[in-house]
């Protein structure tokens, strides 16, 4: 009885040791969206355990009438699926900064800064070679006087990792 328990034992342990995921001790590269008016932003993960994870995107817009920048903190939970296809979930927050330019009315400029509550789910492939490509969901809170509103954040991520 004794073996039959400890052969049931190895093949279950054996099976999550497969199942298991490993995510990257760190990943560089650009998460393109444009549900909130910045486009690309670079971004980077750092691992804090096996299965969770903090990334830090940083989006530059300079427009024919406007010119922003924002920080946003998410950390994230990450499940794998089967292979490399990993899903993954968060919570953060973030900063950041429009400058306005009304060419209409001369000396009339208007800047904002501004604090945003963020959610994120999204799946992931990360490849044989160093390369992660994702697929995410960003619905943002902002706090602000100009902008004061929800909005979602639909991007796709390409990223190096080492």
């Amino acid at each position: 009885m004794k073996k039959i328990l400890f052969t049931l034992a190895l093949i279950v342990g054996t099976t999550f040791a497969v199942q298991a995921q490993t995510i990257s001790d760190n990943a560089i590269g650009l998460r393109f969206g444009d549900g909130d008016g910045f486009g690309a932003e670079i971004s980077y993960q750092r691992a804090l355990g096996s299965n969770n994870r903090l990334e830090v995107d940083l989006g530059i817009e300079n427009g024919n009438r406007f010119d922003g920048f924002k920080l946003t903190g998410v950390y994230q939970w990450v499940w794998n699926i089967d292979g490399g296809f990993n899903w993954y979930a968060g919570v953060g927050g973030g900063v950041g900064s429009i400058d306005f330019d009304d060419d209409f009315r001369p000396n009339n400029d208007d800047s904002e800064t501004f604090i945003l509550a963020a959610g994120q789910v999204g799946i992931e492939y990360n490849f044989n070679i160093p390369l992660i490509l994702s697929l995410d969901i960003r619905p943002e809170l902002y706090f602000g006087d100009f902008r004061d509103d929800l909005e979602s954040d639909i991007a796709l991520g390409i990223r190096y990792q080492f």
